[in-house]
């Protein structure tokens, strides 16, 4: 017989003694989820300011997009890309048209989207822009976080993503994130074939360059024959302000790389889109996923992205963050523990400063015990990023039960 869940020590101690030991949750057992709203076993509800970082941007449970999950479920689950499934091309066709792309290459998690657009710009590389064979780089920029995987984690200085798990995937040049002289001197190489970029560094910290660096750095790689590849799996589908937040400097990434809320946090869903001369690049056999493209992968995301477009959640996002930052900034006046606040639109972060030897994991607490729930990042730092069907009543509400964890803590 299947164990049963009746409290939260029962859930963590089961976690604790069958699971590798590869997070550190903060101690709460989520069991249901609805809108902005999720409920701990025991059945205590909370904000939810983290959206399973940005997964769950139209919020949980959203009818319209269950209803596309079950729809399909009861109908055909998983084709595999041995054949051609009925719903495929729909969503390729909507998607491409969604975002302005000739073509769509479907995975499932964002790391494997990231992937997906490294092997599609080092195909680029050799096939169009003749650079000699297995001399291809990548530049990527210092705290990036873009998955877990061996190859990822070969670009990242971050040692607790890295240590113990080389020898390393060679090809990447590492610059520091914001810095256009660093980009332009990694440009001279002639082997380069694309620069790797978070728009924003989301589990850096909500690091947010200065304004014109992606509209810069886009130009630069257009005059170097380079491709300009956005990671857009966090800040993607309207969390920013924007449908995508290179759409703030209007650049168009040469490739686009999405996750998250594609699917509304429902169902893995990534994708990397590009147009017919770098996507063409690769041929059948080359690259694929049993999973990735599946039936129900294709409803869900079309559901998911129709849902951020009838209820305006990019703008949306524009209005309430600028509403979370402007009382968060007046409360940095009154309270030492704030030093700094910054984000677009509903990606944001508070920067927390020890204080008689409280950090921001003890603010964390004690937001969950207000009823406000958001996780640390690099020790000091709090994201906050409720889904965007939140109303306005709710985000004042949430700030201020943040404020009052902040004093009390």
């Amino acid at each position: 017989m299947i164990e049963k869940v009746t409290n939260s020590a029962q859930a963590i101690e089961l976690e604790d003694k069958y699971g590798a030991h590869n997070y550190l949750p903060l101690p709460v057992v989520i069991a249901k989820g609805e809108g902005a709203y999720v409920w701990d076993v025991e059945g205590k509800k909370y904000y939810d300011f983290l959206s399973a970082y940005s997964a769950v941007n139209q919020g949980h449970c959203h009818p319209k997009i269950i209803d596309a999950l079950i729809d399909q479920a009861k109908t055909c689950t998983l084709t595999s890309r041995a054949f051609y499934n009925d719903q495929l091309g729909v969503y390729e066709k909507y998607i491409t048209e969604y975002f302005g792309y000739d073509k769509i290459l479907p995975m499932n998690t964002g790391a494997e989207a990231v992937e997906t657009a490294l092997k599609l710009c080092r195909k680029w590389a050799y096939k169009v822009k003749e650079v000699p064979e297995n001399q291809a780089k990548i530049i990527v920029c210092e705290s990036n976080f873009h998955g877990r995987t061996i190859t990822v984690v070969s670009m990242s200085n971050d040692p607790d993503s890295y240590s113990g798990f080389g020898p390393f995937t060679p090809g990447f040049i590492k610059i520091p994130y914001n810095d256009l002289e660093a980009l332009a001197q990694a440009l001279e190489d002639p082997n380069v074939a694309g620069f790797l970029v978070e728009p924003i560094q989301g589990e850096a910290g909500v690091f947010v360059p200065d304004e014109g660096y992606l509209k810069k750095a886009s130009e630069m790689c257009k005059a170097k024959n380079v491709l300009f590849i956005a990671d857009e799996v966090q800040t993607g589908v309207a969390r920013t302000g924007k449908l995508l937040c290179c759409e703030h400097e209007g650049v168009r990434p040469d490739i686009l790389v999405l996750g998250k809320a594609l699917s509304g946090g429902v169902f893995p869903v990534s994708a990397a889109l590009a147009d017919d001369e770098i996507m063409l690049t690769i041929q059948p056999g080359e690259h694929g996923s049993t999973f990735g493209g599946n039936p129900i992968a294709a409803r869900v995301a079309i559901a998911a992205l129709e849902v951020v477009k009838e209820e305006n959640l990019a703008e949306k996002a524009e209005y309430l963050g600028k509403i979370f930052r402007e009382e968060m900034t007046k409360f940095q006046e009154e309270n030492e523990m704030v030093t700094v606040v910054r984000g677009k639109g509903m990606l944001n972060a508070v920067i927390i400063k020890p204080t008689n030897g409280k950090e921001a994991w003890d603010v964390c607490m004690r937001m969950k015990e207000l009823g406000v729930l958001a996780k640390p990042t690099h020790g000091d730092i709090i994201r906050f990023a409720p889904p965007l069907i939140i109303t306005e009543e709710e985000m004042r509400a949430a700030i201020e039960l943040i404020k009052e964890a902040i004093r009390t803590v």
